[in-house]
């Protein structure tokens, strides 16, 4: 009974003891993570710190202002050759997919009946133009007779009647003989024009007929020249007006350049610049053509074409295509990245390196963005923009300044490079950074 007592005060007295020891320990924690904290403080606010920045130099060119849309190739010319006779095939000179040229024969009908029709026509005229021959003397020999008071005038009105309906016969001869010559000139189909054709649907002994529903014998489509057709948004149909108009000297409109990037099998060989050694796009070029007259009032969107030489037959009909277009050239445009751009709601604006190496900060505006670079005014050509390290800029901060990183590589290599430059003695000087941007 008595040594409860002790027991208990025991275990107080290590339960106090421990309280304590866990308070201090935590109490000297929180202190080293303050003085840190302020130490950290004092090293960032630490007065004359220059900051590293990358730039890069603001560049006059001309840019080429472009407009990009998706496209679908369609030939200029394209037929469904159709029988315009009743007949049974007799040759099929043309077959899948083979290339014709303008005239050449496709197919062959059966042509008996219409020759035989053609025949038929020609004895008549010939038999008719015996007639009038017989008339044409009657006539002479009634005018004859009437001169030397043997018959009436009546005689001879009546001849010359006759005369004129042989002639007529004779014209409605020759009309008939021309209709055969067209009916039988169905039974030979030729190309309206040079091309490729399609899946041939007949062959010798089918029976076609003249009908608009009935199925084509063959398809026929022209591969060069060749079409394509895109859309633009509404919003886009000034500057291609405005760029088709001609100019104020009269001068003819030049038609707009139109881009289209050819695709290339994965894995195939690429095609390399002569000089540089560099893999270049495959790019086929054309002129617009065509800009529809109305807007398409469910789409918003205005239909265009442009038409493009297709000799090596890179361009096939239905195919889908990107579409790039120039609608004009901004002369002496000042170039510099849009990744250099600071948005600040609707205000625009950029940082760039004063005489003295300090930063000042300048409104500009944005007239036009192409791929990562943007054309902007209020930046003079060969001004120092910074690129990597805006972030941490005030106007008026001194900046050391290196050329700015535009890849990972690069960006790992000039790290590396300023790292090496600093050494152990610029650990502790300031606030210096190296941001690059990936």
């Amino acid at each position: 009974m008595r040594r409860q007592p002790v027991v208990l005060s025991l275990i107080v007295l290590l339960l106090i003891a421990g309280g304590g020891w866990w308070w201090k320990s935590r109490s000297a924690a929180h202190g080293g993570d303050a003085a840190a904290a302020s130490a950290g403080a004092g090293v960032a606010s630490a007065p004359g710190g220059t900051q590293l920045v990358g730039v890069v130099t603001a560049q006059r060119k001309d840019v080429p202002v472009t407009v990009e849309a998706s496209g679908t190739v369609t030939p200029i010319n394209q037929v469904d050759i159709r029988a315009q006779t009743t007949s049974t095939v007799r040759d099929v000179l043309v077959k899948d997919g083979q290339t014709v040229t303008k005239g050449q024969v496709l197919f062959r009908f059966d042509e008996r009946a219409d020759r035989a029709n053609l025949d038929k026509a020609r004895a008549q005229l010939a038999r008719d133009k015996a007639n009038l021959s017989d008339l044409q003397r009657q006539y002479d020999r009634a005018k004859e007779l009437l001169a030397q008071n043997f018959v009436a005038q009546s005689a001879v009105d009546t001849a010359l009647a006759n005369l004129q309906s042989g002639r007529s016969l004779i014209d409605a001869d020759a009309a008939a003989v021309q209709s055969a010559e067209v009916a039988l000139s169905y039974n030979e189909i030729r190309a309206p024009f040079a091309g490729r054709a399609g899946a041939v649907n007949v062959w010798p002994g089918s029976l076609v007929q003249a009908s608009a529903t009935a199925t084509p014998l063959v398809n026929i489509v022209q591969i060069d020249p060749i079409a394509i057709a895109f859309s633009l948004p509404e919003t886009e149909l000034a500057p291609v007006l405005d760029a088709m108009r001609p100019g104020t000297d009269g001068a003819k409109a030049t038609p707009l350049d139109v881009q289209v990037v050819l695709p290339t099998i994965e894995g195939g060989p690429s095609r390399k610049d002569s000089k540089s050694g560099k893999a270049v796009e495959s790019v086929a070029r054309g002129k617009l053509i065509f800009v529809d007259n109305l807007v398409d009032a469910t789409t918003g969107t205005i239909k265009l074409k442009a038409e493009f030489q297709n000799e090596a037959q890179k361009l096939w009909p239905g195919q889908y295509l990107r579409v790039r277009m120039t609608l004009r050239s901004m002369a002496g445009a000042i170039v510099i990245p849009q990744a250099a751009i600071i948005l600040r709601g609707s205000d625009r604006q950029v940082y760039v390196v004063g005489p003295d190496k300090t930063a000042l900060i300048k409104p500009v505006k944005v007239r036009y963005t192409f791929g990562e670079m943007a054309v902007v005014d209020g930046v003079d050509e060969g001004a120092q923009v910074v690129l990597d390290g805006k972030q941490n800029l005030r106007p008026g901060s001194p900046v050391r300044t290196q050329p700015a990183a535009v890849n990972p590589a690069a960006a790992a290599k000039l790290a590396a490079a300023s790292a090496a430059e600093a050494g152990p003695a610029g650990q502790g000087g300031g606030n210096a950074v190296g941001v690059a941007a990936p």
